[in-house]
């Protein structure tokens, strides 16, 4: 689902990074506050302080099962090969942001469908240790653990069928648009016939949330007019972004890098390095690449080569000083010369350094292409007017 800017890292999960914005915490007081009432009513005999440890447990657990669900998304976008930056929970749900889009409809359905798979096993696997803990039970009295895990399914069978109404940038939108892409071969006509979905269910959210507003319930009406508000501007802007897109359609990294990139020597020792590389043009980093073959080794960092002299080192070779690559691939230092260009409008290591190291088909160092470059594409192949 939709996802805000920054977050406070929470951990790590698989090498991925899990943060929360600022509203996740706020939704974190008002769900314990409203489930400690919920639970004191559903639990026979239930105390205050029974209520409100079950009303943290659901809150906690709610928020694990979203990040199972994002987790759904991002680890069958990275056996993609689409990079992950992280998972962020906000105050509408989680977001796993992905380094760049799907490439085919069949990569589409994939990564949409995985996230509603693992609530619906969520959702099963609730039922099933309610029903076992209900044998237990009896007089017809409700536990905390069949109270707990009966929220817990309930709260999330809704999630799923939400999540499942074919209205982009919903995961039941993102099937469509992979359905419509798959028809029609094209995947700014699939985009956009979701995003029009996505437009229509938007409105009728934001009338539900007007209605209940002015009924017995403006709490709830808030919330759904909000949501709507959100998904409708997200919807529209995919459909902006498409007719972009399409307009970048056949450029690829080739065609805007920089094909003479200074770069180090793999076999260069970490001394002239400093003083040949970052002494001379005060860059912060270089790329390392093999003398012979011209294959790609990685990124070379002024402080990593300064601690290897620091430490005794001065003729340790460029290519051991190389910093080591992101589990996750969130943070890519290089992208193929023939990745279309519009891979780099969501990429996390073009966005930290400036820059991203161009290689071929092969591993072999190719050129750079920086911000700046892809910015010049992007207002070249911009429209006097997006409608």
């Amino acid at each position: 689902m939709l996802g805000g800017g920054g977050s406070i890292q929470l951990g790590r999960i698989f090498g991925i990074r899990i943060g929360a914005s600022p509203s996740w915490f706020i939704v974190l007081f008002i769900m314990i506050f409203a489930l400690s009432s919920y639970f004191s009513d559903a639990v026979t005999d239930a105390s205050s302080t029974t209520a409100y440890v079950l009303a943290v447990a659901g809150a906690a657990l709610f928020f694990v099962s979203l990040i199972l669900h994002e987790l759904g998304h991002a680890l069958v976008a990275r056996r993609s090969g689409i990079g992950i930056s992280g998972i962020d929970l906000w105050f509408f749900g989680g977001l796993a942001k992905m380094t760049r889009d799907t490439a085919s409809p069949g990569e589409e359905l994939r990564v949409a469908a995985a996230g509603p798979l693992v609530t619906l096993v969520i959702v099963g696997a609730c039922l099933a240790f309610g029903a076992t803990t209900e044998a237990f039970t009896q007089d017809g009295e409700t536990t905390p653990a069949q109270a707990l895990l009966g929220w817990l399914a309930v709260v999330n069978g809704f999630l799923l069928v939400f999540n499942l109404v074919p209205a982009f940038p919903l995961d039941g939108g993102r099937i469509a648009r992979a359905a419509a892409w798959k028809l029609t071969g094209d995947r700014g006509r699939g985009t956009r016939f979701s995003a029009r979905l996505g437009e229509g269910f938007a409105y009728l959210l934001i009338g539900l949330g007007i209605y209940l507003a002015f009924t017995d319930d403006p709490i709830n009406g808030l919330w759904f007019a909000v949501l709507g508000w959100f998904l409708g501007q997200a919807a529209r802007s995919a459909v902006v972004t498409s007719r972009f897109t399409e307009r970048l359609e056949g450029v690829t990294v080739a065609d805007v890098m920089d094909a003479e990139p200074v770069w180090v020597p793999g076999d260069e020792p970490a001394a002239r390095v400093e003083d040949e590389f970052f002494a001379r043009y005060r860059w912060p980093w270089f790329p390392v690449a093999d003398p012979a073959s011209g294959q790609f080794h990685g990124l070379v960092t002024a402080d990593r080569v300064e601690a290897a002299i620091a430490g005794g080192q001065p003729e340790a070779p460029a290519r051991d000083l190389v910093e080591p690559r992101p589990a996750d691939d969130g943070d890519a230092v290089s992208v193929r010369s023939d990745a279309p260009i519009e891979h780099l409008l969501g990429s996390e290591g073009l966005r930290s350094r400036g820059a991203l190291m161009v290689v071929d088909a092969d591993g072999r160092l190719a050129g750079v292409v920086t911000l700046d470059q892809v910015r010049r594409a992007l207002t070249a192949a911009a429209p006097t007017r997006l409608t």
